[in-house]
């Protein structure tokens, strides 16, 4: 497993913005595929985005899409997750993970988990 922090979460106002990160202590998530999950409370885990090595291509759960965008700085070896007009039920922590392996079906990116990092929470409420 490769050990990943998750930072930026915090509180923000229904139709308000936050930009989270994924970085690596230990070793370069460049590459990996990374992807990025949340659970909110009484919820099952939900894994809403996820994007290539080479950052060439992402997912994104349907939940999310067109809300959230998930992008790769190379210069800083980290994966940002910009999540903007955020709902209520956005509410979650947010964790990221680097990608056992990954597939492409229909064209499509597919990511497969095992272990994610101890999250950040985001808390939507105005």
């Amino acid at each position: 497993q490769v050990p990943i922090v998750e930072s930026g979460g915090g509180l923000v106002q229904p139709g308000g913005a936050l930009r989270l990160s994924c970085a690596s202590s230990g070793t370069r998530l460049d590459a990996y595929a990374v992807g990025w999950s949340r659970q909110g409370p009484g919820k099952e885990r939900e894994e809403i985005a996820c994007i290539s090595g080479d950052g060439k291509s992402t997912y994104y759960a349907s939940s999310v899409k067109g809300r959230f965008t998930i992008s790769r700085d190379k210069t800083k070896s980290t994966v940002n997750l910009q999540m903007n007009s955020l709902k209520v039920e956005d509410t979650a922590v947010y964790s990221c993970a680097a990608a056992s392996f990954v597939s492409y079906l229909g064209g499509k990116l597919s990511c497969n988990f095992e272990d994610w990092g101890q999250g950040t929470l985001v808390t939507v409420s105005s």
